[in-house]
């Protein structure tokens, strides 16, 4: 049992409730509206572009060569082939790039990935890595999760979503980042440990506040 084991079950209720999100289970089931779906396509490429600024922070203030590496290759596959995914897929929800790029944050993304380019600015990388594991691990969790209660028939897309995120590659970036925060943890002092005890919690509710955001189709209220 290492330290990312204690963030996770300190954190389990709320990792509980994302799981068992009607948005989460919308896709499991093949049920969700596709408006929901499409809104959540769209904030998903929002926070991927800042998430990427994030990883590059990361990898400038990782004192070894060899994990710095690691990081540099995250943001390679995130910017230059996920995003790239990520465009090609919402077309086949029937959203174009150009109103992809025309989407603005809602205000939890752009509260959530203020808080992400905060601590990528201010802190180091223990305290960035354990912010942004709770949206690596977590989707690795819920794509195993959903593919294990068997992909549903009557949504192909919503089934293709379900294998990419249940597919081995992407368990072992969540793998590479848990060992990377446990190796880290062990040189930290208590100070340094517990604000990436406390980025790991903040950034899991804010991880169950983006399914719920796109389950409400949140907007800013003027």
């Amino acid at each position: 049992m290492g330290f990312t084991d204690d963030l996770r079950r300190e954190c389990a209720d709320i990792w509980d409730a994302e799981h068992n999100h009607p948005l989460v289970s919308g896709i499991g089931d093949g049920t969700l509206e596709l408006a929901k779906f499409q809104y959540y396509m769209r904030q998903d490429y929002i926070y991927l572009i800042d998430f990427c600024r994030v990883i590059a922070l990361a990898a400038a203030k990782t004192p070894n060569v060899g994990d710095m590496g690691w990081f540099a290759k995250l943001l390679d596959e995130t910017l230059n082939t996920e995003m790239a995914l990520h465009v090609s897929s919402c077309k086949e929800f029937g959203i174009s790039e150009e109103e992809l790029l025309a989407t603005q944050a809602s205000p939890t993304t752009h509260a959530y990935t203020r808080h992400l380019l905060q601590i990528a600015h201010r802190s180091s990388v223990g305290e960035i890595s354990s912010a942004i594991l709770p949206c690596m691990w977590g989707y690795s969790e819920i794509g195993q999760m959903l593919y294990g209660r068997g992909l549903p028939k009557n949504a192909p897309l919503y089934a293709n979503w379900i294998e990419m995120y249940n597919s081995p590659e992407f368990a072992e970036l969540a793998a590479w980042m848990r060992d990377f925060i446990d190796r880290i943890a062990t040189d930290c002092v208590e100070e340094e440990v517990e604000r990436m005890r406390e980025a790991f919690r903040v950034g899991s509710k804010y991880e169950y506040m983006f399914w719920d955001a796109a389950w409400r189709m949140e907007e800013w209220p003027v």
